[in-house]
């Protein structure tokens, strides 16, 4: 804006002293002070408002306006309050310096002008920041020249003062200005999004996270494969990314919430560009999981897998070991507002299958492009992911390699499968090492359980299903099975958000969650019931005493240290046990009973 609109805008008061000829200077800014040098913080075409606090005599005015001149101020604003009219000589160094002085009238406040003057500035940038965004949005919709949304979240930043940041929709950041979000405040800001999506609301929705107040921007997919905006948003709601921005929007003007929507327009166009990129590993998943549920030869599987390993992980020089991840998504018949279609009518594979390609980033590895070694298909109601894992070097001497298969790859018989020998420990078999790529199901989902969660909210479940590493093309179609089976373990369980591991399957945990209800309630009853009973009327503490010493194995002197019991005590409570319960603690079958019971309970 020009100084020349300052005086012409009569709420603001102001009165012309000097520099008539100057009054098309620009105006970037506005700053007060009383400081007889404040330099430091001046950096050009400011309007400095000052209420000539550092003014003791005529000697301090030339001085003052000479360092304004310097600095490259637009103008000054002197307040009258404090000496009644402007004096003399600082009139006199303005005119000497050229530097346009207002009077601000004692009754105008100095945050009436500075609201004034950061109100127009702003608007004006946007305008231009707006024709930024349209430019930029033309070039990349031809290709990527713009530079990706990173460009126009520096420009937000430099000329709003808006920090923002591009979200998937777990909270994982995609694009960003400055210093990086922070994992768990994305996953809230996402868990956020995702809630204020599946309510019906329209964006921007408003967040406050950790004493910040976030506006959140739906960014929606606008391409050839974009889900129609008439359909049940549950379609989306899980692939679409956001624009989280640090800032209120709830009073914003309708010009700059119509700059922040083109910002996502431009975002969606990069979205559906990556997209697109992402086609050629959809189409290898699916050519490969075609030929394994066809049951094709070893040998055609494994020529295909040739051809995905250098897509997924280019420069790898052996052909990698795989491991197969399935999801489905499931709706129910009772949605929350906002949903207009019944489960039935929702494609659930589509769904699954962008959800899968966002579960299965390395949280490790930053930015939109680090999606390069995941290649999900769906078929029906399912997202079937074929994950490539780098080959680890093993120096022990059994594990030298043997002679090659036919499907290409070197014959590891010798050594055992990740995940060989664990499955008698299964609370700690899901636990990654640093040494070991392969994919564990907890682990994908806990970063993301929370948002998820609140997009899946009281109508939708995610079930998710990992394999062990397999070696060679034979191996696939049982890795495929395992991983449907394990989904089916997670699916039995409570939750929005289940996985379940290969590991599982070797356990007894595999077959707990298929026993029905009635005869797991009376299973449970006939056994623990009568302890239950006499702990409420005694205080007695049977039922902790029974879990403590089956997971000490019917160790009596561990037992009763862990519980901080004398061993006669012990023996007293377990012969109680074995009195209300008319069994044996000493018998394997009566310990296998008691503790499939606590399990089942």
């Amino acid at each position: 804006m020009r100084l020349r609109a300052l005086l012409e805008t009569d709420a603001l008061g102001l009165r012309l002293l000097g520099g008539e000829d100057e009054l098309d200077r620009t105006v970037r800014g506005v700053m007060t002070t009383d400081l007889r040098d404040p330099s430091r913080y001046l950096s050009g075409g400011e309007l400095v408002l000052t209420g000539l606090a550092w003014r003791r005599d005529a000697s301090d005015s030339e001085p003052f306006v000479r360092i304004l001149a310097g600095a490259g101020v637009a103008g000054l604003a002197a307040g009258e309050a404090e000496l009644g009219d402007i004096p003399a000589d600082l009139v006199e160094a303005c005119v000497q310096h050229r530097l346009p002085l207002f009077a601000v009238n004692e009754i105008v406040a100095f945050a009436t002008i500075t609201e004034h003057v950061v109100r127009q500035v702003s608007g004006e940038r946007a305008g231009d920041l707006a024709a930024v965004v349209d430019r930029h949005r033309r070039l990349m919709t031809s290709g990527p020249a713009g530079g990706g949304p990173e460009v126009v979240l520096d420009l937000l930043t430099s000329d709003l003062d808006l920090r923002a940041w591009v979200l998937s929709p777990t909270g994982r950041q995609i694009a960003g200005a400055g210093a990086p979000l922070p994992a768990p405040l994305g996953a809230a800001l996402a868990g956020h999004h995702l809630a204020a999506t599946r309510t019906g609301r329209r964006g921007p929705y408003r967040a406050a996270v950790a004493g910040s107040t976030y506006s959140l921007f739906p960014i929606r997919n606008a391409g050839r494969g974009a889900v129609p905006a008439a359909r049940d948003v549950r379609e989306s709601v899980l692939s679409d990314w956001l624009l989280a921005v640090e800032a209120d929007a709830s009073d914003w003007p309708a010009a700059r919430l119509d700059l922040l929507q083109g910002v996502t327009q431009l975002i969606a166009v990069e979205r559906d560009r990556r997209d697109a990129a992402r086609t050629v590993r959809r189409r290898l998943a699916q050519e490969v999981l075609e030929l394994v549920q066809a049951g094709a030869a070893p040998a055609e599987i494994a020529a295909r897998l040739r051809v995905a390993a250098p897509v997924l992980l280019p420069g790898l020089g052996v052909a990698p070991q795989w491991q197969v991840v399935v999801a489905r998504v499931d709706w129910t018949a009772t949605g929350t507002a906002g949903a207009a279609a019944g489960p039935g009518d929702i494609a659930g594979g589509p769904v699954a299958q962008a959800l899968l390609e966002e579960i299965l980033v390395d949280p490790a590895v930053s930015g939109p492009d680090s999606a390069d070694r995941i290649a999900v298909a769906h078929t029906g109601e399912e997202a079937i992911a074929l994950v490539p894992l780098p080959a680890v070097p093993t120096p022990l001497p059994e594990t030298v390699s043997g002679p090659t298969d036919n499907a290409g790859t070197t014959d590891t018989a010798a050594v055992p499968e990740k995940g060989a020998g664990k499955a008698a420990a299964p609370d700690t078999a899901e636990a990654p090492s640093a040494q070991d790529p392969a994919l564990h199901a907890d682990a994908l989902l806990a970063a993301v359980r929370e948002p998820l969660s609140a997009g899946l909210a009281d109508d939708g479940r995610l079930t998710l299903g990992v394999s062990a590493a397999v070696h060679s093309a034979e191996g696939l179609r049982g890795a495929l099975e395992e991983a449907r089976h394990a989904r089916r373990v997670a699916a039995a369980r409570p939750g929005r958000v289940c996985a379940a591991g290969h590991h599982e399957l070797a356990s007894h945990v595999l077959l707990l969650p298929f026993v029905p209800d009635d005869v797991r309630r009376a299973f449970t009853a006939r056994l623990l019931d009568p302890l239950r009973d006499y702990d409420r009327r005694h205080r007695a503490e049977l039922i902790e005493t029974l879990e403590a010493f089956l997971d000490c194995d019917g160790s009596w002197t561990r037992c009763a240290a862990r519980l901080h019991l004398h061993v006669n005590t012990l023996r007293y409570r377990v012969g109680r046990i074995e009195q209300l319960t008319g069994r044996d603690l000493s018998r394997l079958e009566d310990k296998l009973d008691f503790f499939l019971a606590l399990r089942m309970s």
